[in-house]
């Protein structure tokens, strides 16, 4: 258990995560520019993508520095990406939600490891449909690792929601091709599941297969409606399986309880 001085008040502790999450999404906005190239996300400093300009540090204050230069480069006075002030605003009010749902512990620390990569995977996806492996890979061995920590959540819960994960996709990917003679789902989703499993276990593979299917689904068909795209348009899935992981993770017990409670009958 993480400990915090029992004088600190608790809006100061909620203010200093947030903050925090905000710096760490601004780490995260490079993650996603630079994992797809290639490129070291430690070196060089931040940088303008349009002009090469070298931030300061007045640049490189999370969502201040977006509103001081009015969503442009001081140095070519291009655009920046609107992604930007949303990645830093997202993280920090993921932070905040596991602080309030772990409190100062180890499951705060694990947990937000994790939304951080489900953040970065989708964006990347959304970008480039691509998952990195240097995401999914080492994810699944640190999930799996986390299973000797985390209170609810055995090794055996993990290494079955590797195996669950990873497997249905690629039994599904693998029948669809076997059927259409097209790739349907790429291996990087197969991976990003698997290292769900790991952290979450294999309770919660059903309801992220389910949700993100669901509503990739619905978002696909109303998007190729206004797009006017043919059926055989493909989205990123990767987005919709780290979207319905987050919810799981904060909501999956209460969706459960609410189902059973819902369609139970009295006997």
């Amino acid at each position: 258990m993480l400990e915090l001085p029992s004088q600190v008040p608790l809006a100061a502790q909620e203010l200093f995560v947030f903050l925090f999450g905000l710096c760490i999404g601004s780490f995260l906005n490079v993650c996603i520019c630079r994992l797809p190239e290639g490129e070291s996300i430690l070196f060089p400093p931040s940088k303008c993508p349009n002009c090469g300009h070298r931030l300061s540090w007045w640049e490189n204050i999370p969502l201040i520095s977006y509103l001081i230069l009015r969503g442009r480069c001081s140095g070519c006075q291009k655009g920046i990406s609107f992604r930007y002030p949303v990645v830093e605003l997202l993280t920090g009010l993921v932070a905040l939600f596991l602080w309030h749902r772990f409190g100062p512990s180890l499951s705060f620390l694990i947990y937000f490891v994790f939304s951080c990569s489900m953040i970065v995977v989708t964006f990347i996806d959304l970008a480039h449909r691509i998952i990195p492996d240097v995401i999914s890979l080492p994810g699944i061995v640190l999930g799996f690792a986390s299973s000797f920590i985390l209170p609810n959540l055995s090794w055996l819960d993990s290494l079955l929601g590797i195996i669950a994960g990873g497997g249905i996709l690629y039994l599904v990917t693998w029948g669809y091709y076997l059927i259409t003679k097209k790739v349907g789902m790429g291996g990087g989703d197969i991976k990003l599941l698997a290292m769900i499993g790991a952290f979450l276990g294999w309770q919660a593979i059903p309801f992220v297969i389910f949700l993100s299917a669901f509503t990739g689904s619905v978002i696909g068909i109303i998007f190729i409606l206004m797009k006017g795209k043919g059926r055989n348009y493909q989205i990123p899935f990767g987005p919709f399986l780290a979207m319905a992981a987050e919810i799981q993770l904060f909501f999956g017990k209460d969706i459960v309880s609410l189902y059973y409670h819902l369609f139970s009958f009295p006997s």
